[in-house]
């Protein structure tokens, strides 16, 4: 199972695209909402109902966690601290993880990616820590996936399902896309 997290003020773009590109790979995901609430809106205001409540998931199952960007959504996430807690098994246990945008910065603000190659949205690399910010638009280190912002979305996606998956499933998807 993966998880994406949604914390209000998250990127719509940087949360439906993975979302409906893991769906059309048949990649089970859940999504899980951090505030308490399951209604959560981006940071364009959009009103979106998450799956579950981060307290009532049990990540027992979890093949990979994903953290859109968004302000302020990523510090709300960097704030919480089950995410954090989960995030240190996920990064101790060499375990799937993928942020984008501004989301790069809950890993970096919480020390898990130091010497890893990652991007971030330009204005964010003090908040990476000691890790190694490229500029590409998605950027893959073992494990750890990155992207840049909304418009890396589609390729964040695409990084995602090669990795859980294979580089044909991922041209399948994008060919049924039309992309």
């Amino acid at each position: 199972m993966v998880y994406i997290f949604m914390a209000q003020g998250f990127e719509a773009i940087e949360f439906t695209t993975p979302l409906d590109m893991l769906i059309r790979a048949g990649i089970p995901v859940q999504t899980v909402s951090v505030t308490g609430e399951l209604l959560v809106k981006s940071s364009q205001n959009i009103p979106i109902m998450a799956d579950a409540l981060f307290e009532d998931v049990d990540f027992a199952d979890a093949d990979m966690l994903i953290l859109p960007g968004g302000q302020p959504g990523a510090t709300n996430l960097a704030n919480h601290k089950g995410v954090e807690l989960l995030l240190r098994q996920f990064m101790d246990a060499d375990k799937p993880v993928a942020a984008i945008c501004a989301a790069p910065m809950v890993l970096g603000g919480h020390g898990l990616i130091d010497g890893r190659k990652v991007t971030t949205y330009p204005g964010c690399e003090p908040g990476l820590g000691k890790a190694l910010c490229t500029g590409a638009l998605v950027e893959q280190d073992a494990n750890l996936i990155t992207g840049k912002g909304p418009a890396a979305a589609v390729e964040f996606a695409n990084a995602i399902i090669r990795l859980l998956r294979s580089e044909e499933l991922q041209k399948e998807v994008c060919s049924k896309m039309m992309f």
